[in-house]
């Protein structure tokens, strides 16, 4: 696959309505590489340096600090590693604002029962590529596609 330095505008634009479609990834605490586990993000709109993780008080991303995300787009056309740092989210309002029936499943004992964190984001690398039908049917055939596949990468700041 070759990788064209893409439009950074682009590749966040893409990163963002990639993450809002399907809000899962992988996230660990850089001090503690085993602790990788799937997190929901919640995502303001109005904010694009930061995410939001309902946690329970006793999880070790409580503790928060330096912190990577690995996301991979619901259709695998994006992918995405972001840096950032975790810290407790104080704010009643943001807090009420993020609750949903979907988050109130995982913590049926209510709000008071949810620690909110905060993912305040660094650095990202993003990465972006189209398949196309006639690439996909050549690899299901076990076609070479590598130098077909065309993509956008850029590191920047979220």
């Amino acid at each position: 696959m070759h990788y064209d330095q893409g439009d950074p505008a682009e590749l966040k634009e893409k990163f963002w309505k990639a993450l809002a479609a399907s809000p899962f990834l992988m996230l660990q605490l850089d001090a503690e590489p085993d602790s990788a586990a799937p997190m929901t993000a919640q995502l303001d709109k109005d904010a694009n340096s930061a995410i939001w993780f309902f946690t329970s008080p006793d999880n070790r991303f409580a503790t928060g600090g330096p912190a990577t995300g690995t996301f991979s787009s619901k259709g695998h056309d994006a992918f995405a590693r972001i840096t950032g740092e975790l810290s407790e989210e104080t704010s009643r309002e943001r807090k009420d604002a993020l609750w949903s029936n979907m988050i109130e499943a995982w913590f049926p004992e209510g709000k008071d029962s949810a620690m909110l964190l905060r993912m305040d984001l660094g650095d990202a690398a993003i990465w972006a590529g189209e398949l196309g039908a006639i690439n996909t049917a050549k690899m299901f055939l076990g076609m070479n596609v590598r130098d077909n596949i065309k993509g956008g990468y850029t590191e920047t700041q979220l």
